[in-house]
């Protein structure tokens, strides 16, 4: 037991060791094609963008504590990449380029904050197209024979491109290929002369072909592109000797007169070698045709004469001029011959000659007015030409030099002499006011003389003016703007129109006409248009006016022009009050509302401004600036607070409010104001007295309400009327009277009591019902309306004993009647109770019986001339 104790504690000691122990963290190995991980395999194209996430560390601890990230380079390379130490999260800091960086060494590490574990890694750089093909060997420039056969090689060119796979293969291409002589290999380069092409150095000593390396394309940033480059090759043409010599100045004519001397010079022939490179000597001789009497020098082309034109037998010669080029070697070459005419002439020495009425003359002039007709001849030119050579060598063309189109020469070809007529051709050309002086050349020109001898004359025209032109406005439309208050006679604007014609014709002189020239004037020469003297112009009643100026010359000519004037308003009128002492009422807690009106046109200088300037007893009001609007100040919530303001108690305040206008120099007027203060209580109670509080600060609104009233009591009243009037005349109330006493057999007593007429209303139709109606004997029912009366009934039989009214024999009874409607019959309703119906009767039922007892009254006494 002693013996094993040391053991035990060995074991123990040993197992505290291992539980104390740490492990070191690791990374995770996903493998290539992972974003997270080891790095292991791990590859980046080279365009990716600055900033970028491109990879995640990840790895872990045995003991699970947390671990951190590093990422570390050479210290002589770059830091491409940055990591976050809690996330792993791998960033690119730093462009990745391909070309000159294909692989990138990187140590990473993990720690658990005890153990540090490092990696060495190798990131991949992929290629983008991000290289363009580079030529190199620039520039081209290659010399080729003009006699090189077709289809072969001139030059080659080369691009390279530093990218890989198919971004980094390059092809050739012509960028005109249907514009050119020569083709490139797509893949070699090389640049060939076409099939069925030739040079020639005589048309065209270089050319100039741009050919195009182009890749084959990759990814760049997620899009596919081709990049590519372009050169120029310069072919440069080397001339050969292959074409002829070549004579210059064909043809050849020359002249042997009769006064030429023997070994005169006649003309040169002038040849070159074609091929204008390196061009060969050239020599001349004569093949045939002089028969002894030219001869040439072999090296200058010189022919001349060598016998006197005297002993010459033909009149014309035709000589053969051979050309021979002389190689470089001294042999003889290539050969080309030319004709050469000489004629054998009579001398011709006298040109054409102009002539005036005085001799020669080589100026002619002529002063005439602009635009006249066409084909008209200028007659004050008398031209003659001559040329005192005989045949031929008198024969020669006229032609004017000088503007085209204007004047025609006749005629054109003269023969010795001839009289000159110049015509017009062109009118409208021919204008003062373009041109003042027209200047010509009469050219005459020998036709078939070898010499062309010639002269010339001057034709100078003077033109003189006249009234073509119409006076033109330097503008469709003149706009001005004037003050309102500007004086009389002020100068509102100037117009301007220009008559390019001269003298009076070139006068123009102004006048104004339309409906808003009435204030205006305009100076008739200098277009200068000002206000009337007497002219007061005024914003407020016309703002704008408009009229039209004319420009006229002295022929009546003239053009039109509009006229535009605005007035500016001026600040000229005073605020104005309805009234100058108003009275108002105010509720309290309801503003009242004071308003000035300012005739002026524009803003500002109508924009009212309100303020209050004076109260008694004291200020207790606020006002609107903008709107005139008062109101108490806040502070004054009751009648009381108003009592106690006051030293008698009074509701009542004076109030001087002024109205200031905006303008400059601002107006302003004064108005005294009235307010009577009033508790909105108080008008509850009685509508009458809020109606009349309401409208006294306007009396007219109470006039109105008022007649508003009686209006509607008055149409009431013609509505009633009028149906009351209608229905009686369909019920024809008069008729029933005038049948019963028809039918009444025997006379009526002398006292005569007609009880009242009982009138039912049914409808419009029914008629009247004559209850209990004795006869009566003095009734007419003629009546004066548009209806023909009835035929009257026979008289009644005179009565017994019959009442003196005055001197009538008749006693005009008073009718009483009452209208009714039919009523049921009932028992007879009690006195009382007929006497209150009676009473509480329609006033319109009463109004109708007044009306029926004077109608019937008023015919009775008409009666009697009746009967």
């Amino acid at each position: 037991m002693g013996r094993g104790a040391p053991a035990v504690l060995a074991v123990w000691m040993l197992f505290l060791s291992l539980a104390q122990a740490n492990f070191a963290p690791h990374f995770f190995d996903n493998g290539a094609g992972s974003t997270n991980g080891n790095m292991a395999l791990f590859s980046l194209p080279e365009d990716t963008p600055v900033g970028s996430h491109v990879y995640t560390l990840n790895g872990t601890d045995p003991e699970g504590d947390p671990v951190s990230y590093h990422i570390s380079f050479n210290p002589s390379a770059r830091s491409v990449f940055s990591v976050d130490p809690d996330l792993g999260n791998i960033t690119l800091i730093e462009e990745l380029d391909r070309e000159r960086e294909d692989e990138i060494e990187a140590i990473i590490s993990i720690s658990d904050g005890l153990n540090l574990v490092a990696e060495k890694v190798t990131i991949l750089v992929t290629d983008a197209n991000d290289e363009a093909p580079r030529f190199i060997q620039e520039p081209y420039v290659v010399q080729v024979p003009e006699d090189t056969p077709s289809g072969t090689s001139i030059a080659r060119v080369r691009a390279v491109d530093r990218d890989t796979g198919s971004a980094g293969s390059v092809t050739y291409f012509l960028k005109n290929p249907h514009s050119t002589k020569f083709s490139v290999d797509r893949h070699s380069g090389v640049l060939r002369l076409q099939a069925g092409a030739t040079l020639d150095y005589e048309k065209a000593r270089a050319h100039f072909v741009t050919v195009v390396a182009k890749d084959g394309g990759g990814k760049l940033r997620g899009a596919d592109v081709v990049l590519s480059a372009t050169t120029l090759v310069t072919v440069n043409v080397e001339d050969v000797q292959d074409m002829a010599p070549v004579f210059v100045g064909t043809p050849y004519y020359g002249y042997v007169y009769e006064d030429t001397l023997p070994g005169s010079e006649v003309l040169t022939v002038v040849a070159m070698d074609g091929d204008r490179g390196k061009p060969n000597r050239v020599l001349y001789s004569l093949v045939n045709g002089s028969d002894g009497a030219f001869e040439i020098n072999e090296t200058s082309g010189a022919i001349s004469v060598t016998q006197s034109p005297s002993q010459l037998r033909r009149e014309v010669y035709e000589l053969h001029v051979q050309v021979t080029e002389v190689s470089s070697a001294g042999t003889p070459a290539a050969q080309a011959v030319v004709p050469v005419t000489i004629r054998i002439v009579d001398l011709n020495n006298h040109p054409p000659t102009f002539y005036g009425e005085s001799g020669p003359q080589n100026r002619f002039e002529l002063s005439m007015y602009e635009h006249p007709p066409q084909g008209e001849i200028l007659r004050g030119l008398k031209i003659t030409v001559n040329d005192s050579d005989q045949g031929a060598n008198a024969k020669f063309n006229l032609r004017l030099v000088g503007p085209g189109g204007i004047f025609r020469v006749v005629p054109q070809t003269v023969l010795n002499e001839a009289q000159v007529t110049i015509i017009v051709e062109n009118s409208a050309a021919i204008d003062f006011e373009k041109s003042k002086v027209l200047t010509f050349k009469l050219l005459a020109i020998e036709v078939n003389t070898p010499e062309k001898f010639s002269s010339t004359a001057d034709v100078v025209i003077q033109l003189l003016d006249t009234n073509d032109n119409v006076p033109k406005f330097t503008s469709h439309y003149y706009v001005a703007r004037i003050p309102e208050n500007a004086l009389g006679g002020s100068n509102v604007l100037a117009v301007t129109a220009v008559d390019p014609d001269t003298g009076p014709w070139g006068e123009v002189k102004y006048s104004i006409y339309g409906s808003g020239a009435d204030l205006f004037l305009i100076h008739p020469s200098s277009g200068i248009i000002y206000t009337q003297p007497w002219a007061s112009l005024d914003a407020e009643a016309t703002a704008r006016y408009n009229f039209y100026v004319k420009a006229e010359d002295m022929e009546g000519r003239y053009s039109l022009a509009e006229v535009f004037i605005t007035l500016l308003d001026v600040n000229d009128h005073y605020p104005q009050f309805e009234e100058s002492v108003q009275e108002k009422t105010m509720v309290l807690g309801t503003p009242v509302k004071i308003e000035a009106t300012d005739e002026d046109a524009e803003e500002p200088n109508n924009l009212v401004d309100y303020s209050i300037t004076h109260t008694e007893p004291v200020n207790v009001f606020d006002i609107n600036a903008h709107t005139g609007e008062i109101w108490l100040k806040n502070s004054i919530r009751s009648l009381d607070a108003l009592h106690n303001i006051t030293p008698n108690g009074d509701l009542t305040w004076s109030l001087e409010v002024q109205a200031k206008d905006r303008g400059s120099p601002s107006f302003s007027t004064t108005a005294l104001l009235k307010i009577d203060i009033v508790d909105a209580e108080m008008l509850s109670r009685s509508p009458m007295a809020a109606f009349l509080m309401q409208t006294k600060d306007n009396p007219m609104k109470a006039v109105g309400v008022l007649a508003g009233i009686m209006a509607v009591i008055v149409a009431i009243t013609v509505l009633i009327s009028t149906a009351t009037f209608w229905r009686n005349k369909k019920s024809n109330k008069v008729q029933p009277v005038r049948r019963v006493l028809r039918k009444r057999p025997s006379p009526a007593p002398r006292s005569i009591r007609i009880e009242w007429l009982k009138f039912r209303r049914t409808k419009a139709t029914d008629k009247f019902v004559l209850k209990e109606a004795p006869p009566n004997e003095n009734c007419n029912n003629n009546s004066r309306g548009s209806t023909p009366p009835p035929q009257a009934p026979a008289p009644p039989p005179p009565p017994s004993a019959a009442p003196s009214v005055g001197q009538a024999p008749w006693t005009v009874p008073t009718v009483s009647g009452s209208l009714a409607p039919p009523q049921p019959q009932q028992p007879s309703p009690k006195p009382r109770a007929v006497a209150k119906r009676k009473a509480m009767g329609s006033p319109v039922q009463s109004a109708l019986v007044s009306e029926l007892r004077q109608k019937f009254e008023k015919k009775n006494v008409q009666s009697k001339a009746y009967f």
